[in-house]
């Protein structure tokens, strides 16, 4: 991929899944390959295509099924819903709406950190996803920048929950650290139980790196970065390049303890605040939001990814149907149901 445009096929990808027939790859990441496609009706979907030694694992394969299926149970503005999946096949793999949009990480090396107000914009938009996401009884675990899609009508939050599902794969079994260690809440990185709040941790982490371009807790290896994290009650990460109010409101989000951190509706209220009121609660309301670099970024890749009718024809087998529209969930398909 340049610049986040989905690049071509490689000779050892899939060319169709379940029907779903695979047009470009839009990224790689610890858990599976992401693939372009479109539904019998043209809606573009990111398809994600769960990689091999975890297909081999039964016991995340049930756990997998459990995820998606609390995946699904969450809807709401600036969340990309799982709306198709497969828990049963050769190679799991599961369905998100596509939005044409640039990876946070990815537009931050190319173009640089964010102007402050993007940073809030941002960051509100994320905590109200967060929000919905933990009224649905779901934590997502791996709030970094490759999760965050950077659009022209607004941030978009992708995999909640999913991550869970590798949880007990370990280094010895798979050969990597499951979740993201820069990205880690002091109690992630200590192994200890997650809530709402390790989100929130995340949610500081990622916000004032996209203010810098700086990680808070400094360079090295993720581990050592990890480690760093791990013992935040003794050394604080470093904010002296961040401006007020976006300090005062990354230090609450980084609080060592857990209960020290606000709730994420309470993080989508003081970026409303910071705002002057305007925290972004539509798509009405992220017109001209993102710098004209990114914004160009963006565009390039609206252009690159929209099917083109003259030689688009899909053979797609008759049991795939389109997903249902935001806020209207179908049921699961050959998927246990979900488990908390």
């Amino acid at each position: 991929m340049q610049d986040g445009v989905p690049g071509p096929l490689r000779a050892d990808d899939p060319r169709e899944i379940s029907g779903y027939v695979l047009r470009a790859r839009v990224g790689e990441g610890g858990m599976g390959t992401v693939y372009l496609s479109h539904t019998p009706g043209g809606r573009p979907v990111a398809l994600k295509v769960i990689r091999r030694e975890y297909a081999r694992d039964a016991e995340f394969r049930v756990r997998f099924a459990r995820e998606v299926a609390a995946a699904r149970r969450v809807s709401g503005y600036h969340l990309l819903p799982v709306v198709d999946h497969d828990t049963e096949g050769h190679r799991p793999w599961f369905a998100t709406h596509y939005v044409p949009g640039l990876p946070l990480d990815a537009a931050l090396d190319v173009h640089g950190p964010l102007p402050v107000d993007t940073v809030f914009r941002l960051t509100g938009a994320l905590a109200g996803a967060l929000d919905a996401v933990h009224a649905a009884g779901v934590v997502h675990r791996d709030i970094k920048p490759g999760n965050l899609l950077l659009a022209a009508d607004g941030p978009w939050l992708l995999d909640f929950g999913i991550a869970r599902a590798a949880g007990a794969l370990t280094l010895t079994t798979v050969g990597r650290l499951i979740g993201s260690p820069k990205h880690m809440s002091p109690e992630h990185a200590l192994g200890r139980g997650l809530t709402p709040a390790s989100d929130v941790f995340a949610l500081g982490l990622l916000a004032a790196e996209a203010a810098t371009g700086q990680h808070p807790y400094g360079r090295g290896h993720g581990l050592a970065v990890a480690a760093r994290i791990a013992g935040t009650d003794r050394e604080p990460p470093r904010l002296d390049h961040h401006p007020q109010p976006l300090r005062q409101l990354l230090e609450v989000c980084l609080a060592a303890r857990p209960e020290e951190r606000p709730a994420a509706r309470e993080v989508a209220e003081m970026c409303r605040e910071a705002l002057g009121g305007d925290g972004g609660r539509g798509p009405g309301d992220f017109a001209g939001w993102l710098p004209d670099p990114v914004a160009s970024a963006v565009a390039r890749i609206g252009t690159a990814t929209r099917p083109r009718p003259s030689s688009y024809t899909p053979t797609y087998v008759p049991t795939v149907r389109d997903p249902p529209a935001a806020g209207r969930p179908r049921p699961v398909r050959r998927s246990p149901g979900p488990s908390r």
